[in-house]
């Protein structure tokens, strides 16, 4: 178990090289009310992209988007995210 805390795409791939493939991925949100949600997209913008037209110039952004809520997210989770009371 790893506490990293990612901030690039190379953090995060470092942070995940240690365990096996075939893992699954689940995000944990909300840390008053933990929630756990399966992961839906990872998807990449530049930073500062808007849909109004205005052409964007700041670096891209990689996004990884939630998907469906699995459940409660498991205590001994919310313990290794420290968001335990």
């Amino acid at each position: 178990m790893t506490n990293a805390r990612p901030r690039t795409v190379g953090d995060l791939i470092a942070a995940l090289s240690g365990y096996d493939p075939a893992t699954p991925l689940r995000i944990a949100a909300q840390p008053g009310y933990p929630m756990e949600h399966l992961l839906a997209r990872v998807v990449c913008t530049p930073d500062d992209a808007e849909s109004w037209g205005i052409r964007p110039t700041d670096p891209p952004v990689v996004w990884l988007g939630t998907g469906e809520q699995v459940g409660y997210l498991p205590a001994i989770a919310a313990d290794a995210l420290g968001w335990s009371a």
